[in-house]
């Protein structure tokens, strides 16, 4: 009898839904932005056979950087990833499955894919330099892909981005008036 109540209850239970959840907005920024930009490239060449897109997948991660690299490292699109699930990504594009649901599936898979957010950009017209702490002065510089090589104090840093700001924000350089 008991059994029969067991098989009864687990039969239920088993036909039952679990509570389907989708992605939030701003869940998995990275993974849908990078794979969104990734399937348009994609569309563009009109190729989407799963071996070409593994390979151009990997291209795409050989020139991402900070978090669009990270997320190349947690699919195995770098050179040095300890996993590989890049078929999880270049099968279901080569069926055109909307990129929310491919991060979906991966958040299923690893949910650090889905902790990646990008950094906030701070706004150089109207921010005060001098108030920056160091560390996020060079991050404006790595931004831009420069360094500050000899700068030992914080004045340093300011100087080295007030003087590549004209070269790398120059609306933020014609805003601000403290030049």
């Amino acid at each position: 009898m008991w059994t029969l109540v067991v098989l009864v209850v687990s039969a239920v239970l088993a036909l039952v839904p679990g509570p389907v959840r989708g992605l939030k907005d701003g869940e998995c920024e990275v993974c849908v932005t990078f794979l969104g930009k990734f399937y348009q490239t994609l569309k563009d060449d009109n190729n989407f056979k799963p071996a070409d897109i593994e390979k151009a997948l990997e291209r795409s991660c050989k020139d991402a950087k900070g978090k669009e690299n990270r997320f190349c490292y947690y699919i195995g699109g770098t050179s040095d990833a300890a996993t590989k699930i890049i078929n999880e990504v270049s099968r279901p594009l080569s069926h055109h499955v909307p990129v929310d649901k491919i991060c979906e599936k991966l958040r299923k898979k690893d949910g650090q894919i889905c902790e990646l957010r990008y950094d906030k950009q701070l706004d150089l017209t109207s921010v005060d330099l001098k108030k920056l702490k160091v560390k996020d002065l060079k991050k404006i510089l790595e931004d831009w892909g420069e360094s500050c090589k000899g700068c030992a104090e914080k004045s340093d840093f300011i100087r080295k981005i007030t003087e590549l700001m004209p070269t790398y924000a120059p609306a933020a350089a014609r805003a601000r008036t403290d030049l």
